[in-house]
């Protein structure tokens, strides 16, 4: 047999397909594709014979994740949306973005983030909803040494005060609720918006009919979205959370961490005169703590170096991810 040819591929069998699977899906030259295909194949297998899954059972979950991609469009995401309610995508991130003490927490993107949001100014609105409840959110973006981090380009968006996305709106005729904001010199950024309120992620489609299945609720807590770029600086997904609300402790795509539950406070005078608004008004004050991409890389990958580790595996960094060492 010429060398590095596969073996021919019959008589496979329960005990001896798996490894004749990698066999075959291990000729490429990319080393985190063949890593990352040895890998899913492997538990994908195992998965098939701890679970004796059935054919019908099997052919179940295809035409499932069918409908899952025939109801995907440019605006609605089914595919986050089952991995978020599998916990598949706060797993991801956490693996992806870790964070060092003090500083902000990431979490899920969710499936209603687009890139047409307006950039505003400070003192701007994000929402034309007149029948939300008004607030300003004052905000401050600094390093983890405490210097103030200008020029960050900021997304923000929320739900109506129905509890629906922009893009959830079939007429709608343009981004409303959502904005684009760069960080001042100081680091500050600060808008006007509508207090969120709790909603259901969509549950008209697969992964709503899985849901109902498995007996759990769609309700998300009332949050506020925020995401965070600017070169040198590691990229952050997260949200704010709002004290009280009655699904903060059984979000359907648990996203909620303590650091993220915020309370809004009455304007004092102080407040209301320097950002122009009446006193008693909602306010949400909160300060973000960004990671420079290199204090990020370097957590990430002794991390995966010590998980691996502990899995029994013998890998090395190509590129920071893990491919397996074999010299």
């Amino acid at each position: 047999m010429e060398a590095n040819k596969p073996p021919p591929m019959k008589d496979l069998s329960i005990d001896n397909i798996t490894e004749n699977t990698v066999i075959i899906n291990s000729q490429g030259d990319d080393l985190r594709l063949t890593y990352v295909m040895e890998r899913l194949v492997t538990h994908l297998h195992d998965f098939a014979r701890e679970t004796r899954l059935s054919a019908k059972e099997w052919m179940a979950a295809l035409n499932f994740l069918v409908r899952v991609g025939q109801i995907s469009s440019d605006v609605r995401h089914e595919f986050i949306l089952l991995s978020d309610i599998l916990g598949l995508s706060l797993l991801v991130d956490a693996i992806d973005h870790p964070k060092p003490p003090n500083t902000t927490e990431g979490t899920v993107l969710g499936p209603f983030h687009t890139h047409e949001a307006e950039t505003i100014s400070n003192g701007q609105g994000m929402s034309s909803d007149p029948k939300g409840d008004p607030c300003i959110v004052i905000c401050t973006i600094r390093s983890s040494s405490g210097s103030p981090i200008s020029g960050v380009k900021v997304d923000i968006w929320e739900t109506d005060s129905t509890g629906h996305y922009d893009v959830q709106y079939a007429e709608r005729d343009g981004p409303d609720g959502r904005c684009v904001m760069n960080s001042d010199e100081n680091g500050e950024f600060w808008f006007k918006a509508i207090v969120p309120v709790s909603y259901p992620i969509p549950h008209d489609g697969p992964v709503g009919d899985l849901l109902k299945l498995l007996k759990r609720h769609p309700w998300r807590p009332a949050h506020m979205h925020f995401m965070f770029e600017k070169a040198g600086w590691d990229h952050l997904i997260t949200a704010l959370y709002i004290r009280g609300d009655p699904y903060i402790e059984s979000d359907a795509v648990f996203g909620v961490k303590s650091s993220l539950i915020v309370d809004f406070v009455p304007a004092d005078a102080e407040i209301a005169k320097k950002y122009g608004v009446e006193q008693g008004s909602k306010v949400l004050k909160h300060d973000f703590v960004l990671v420079s991409e290199d204090e990020t890389e370097n957590l990430r990958d002794g991390n995966a170096l010590k998980a691996l580790e502990k899995l029994g595996r013998k890998v090395k960094l190509l590129n920071h991810l893990p491919v397996p060492d074999v010299d």
